[in-house]
């Protein structure tokens, strides 16, 4: 991956296209660009069967121009730097910031591609492609430009590695909101690849990812429980809570009891259960009791 520096200090991840592809991709560029001359070549050998010698060869030479150079160049230069060829085998060209093109550097390299590509049959261009660490033939070293992979096949996702048996659902109540994501990411990287590092150096690697892990939950690591396994168990954890809240069933929203305006006679709330009426309550008469003539106890 080519380490291009933008004018902000920012690296981009480019993957410079190799002489393999980019020698498939001239190739088809020039099938095209010949037949095209070839066809306009014989319909000028018509147009122009009057004309003195020098006056066909004049038209000979423009069309060579036009053809072989100015259609490249305007390709180049309206695509911003994909051609019919880079295109079909997923490359383009950029700057050396990694910025689309612009005429000017499609001029340079379509100058110095009539000398790299038709006079020399592509001799110099792959010779400079190989020993360019990027791949770049003397038109790109001459118009500051880079050819890269625009398609690139996606990285395989190694699945993080269970926890043991023992270890599962035994950190259940873990806090696990302080964690930021970029130590989920390096925990990840680290147990998608612990078998192919060296043994010392992984178990120093899970011991310090551990660290960082119980510092930021606050709760220690069980005794006698491994990095390694401590890691894979928090990991499983994050990925069971985070399953139970993305297939969590919604539930119903609950019905908003509107609030009646001052002095309005409250009706039936839309959705609302009616509830009847409680029935009237009889009136119970109450007796009295008469005086027995029992004075209170003194």
């Amino acid at each position: 991956m080519s380490d291009l520096v933008t004018g902000d200090a920012v690296v981009l991840g480019l993957r410079p296209a190799r002489l393999p592809s980019r020698a498939l991709a001239i190739v088809l560029d020039l099938l095209v660009y010949v037949t095209g001359y070839t066809v306009i070549m014989i319909g000028l050998a018509y147009a122009t069967a009057s004309l003195d010698v020098a006056a066909q060869a004049a038209v000979a030479v423009a069309s060579f121009v036009l053809v072989l150079v100015g259609v490249p160049i305007a390709i180049e230069t309206l695509s911003h730097g994909r051609s019919l060829g880079k295109l079909a085998c997923g490359l383009r060209v950029v700057r050396d910031d990694g910025g689309p093109i612009r005429f000017r550097h499609a001029l340079v390299r379509g100058a110095m591609g009539v000398v790299e590509l038709l006079v020399t049959f592509g001799s110099v261009a792959c010779i400079a492609s190989l020993v360019s660490a990027r791949g770049r033939r003397l038109g790109d070293v001459f118009a500051g430009t880079l050819v890269v992979r625009e398609r690139v096949p996606a990285a395989r996702v190694m699945p993080v590695p269970p926890p043991p048996p023992w270890l599962a659902g035994r950190f259940a109540g873990l806090d696990l909101s302080a964690v930021p994501e970029g130590l989920w990411m390096a925990i990840r990287q680290y147990l998608t690849r612990m078998n192919q590092l060296d043994p010392q150096v992984g178990a120093a690697m899970a011991a310090r990812l551990a660290d960082d892990l119980v510092a930021r939950t606050g709760a220690p690591a069980p005794p006698g429980v491994p990095a390694a396994a401590f890691l894979m168990a928090v990991v499983h954890e994050r990925q069971s809570r985070d399953a139970a809240r993305a297939f969590r069933p919604a539930g119903p929203a609950p019905v908003p009891t509107p609030v009646p305006a001052a002095g309005a006679v409250p009706g039936p709330v839309p959705g609302a259960v009616p509830v009847a009426a409680p029935a009237p309550v009889a009136p119970v008469e109450v007796q009295v009791p008469r005086a027995g003539g029992f004075a209170p106890p003194a």
